[in-house]
């Protein structure tokens, strides 16, 4: 269970940096998201441990940007809260998610499934 809340708790305070150093800001509704990333990364490293760090990326990217698009309908659309809005990019989807973001994703993935994989090793094994 630990490793759980830390690599939760490591996700949302590097989010948070990523978003602060990207736009200027973050929303604390982003922290939940991020951390909520970050599971999701190592758990597509515990299940595919030994396929390749671009195919465990890509399918990180993919889940990141449905739990982007999940967020954006409740925070964005249902709460009006306006934490983001990809509407004048090209190839997005309802304003919530877009093709560049999901690239994006994926190639913050990789360095953060790495991390992910070492920090686990590193403090978590025996």
């Amino acid at each position: 269970m630990l490793i759980y809340i830390s690599v939760y708790l490591f996700g949302a305070v590097c989010y948070g940096l990523i978003e602060i150093l990207w736009r200027g800001y973050t929303h604390w509704t982003m922290l939940i998201l991020g951390g909520l990333c970050s599971l999701a990364i190592y758990s597509v490293n515990c299940m595919f441990s030994g396929s390749s760090i671009f195919f465990r990326a890509f399918i990180s990217a993919l889940i990141i940007t449905a739990l982007e698009l999940v967020s954006g309908i409740i925070i964005n659309l249902k709460l009006g809260w306006g934490v983001w809005n990809y509407s004048s990019m090209k190839y997005n989807f309802l304003g919530q998610i877009s093709l560049e973001y999901s690239f994006f994703w994926y190639l913050l993935s990789i360095p953060a499934s790495l991390l992910s994989t070492a920090v686990s090793r590193s403090f978590f094994t025996s």
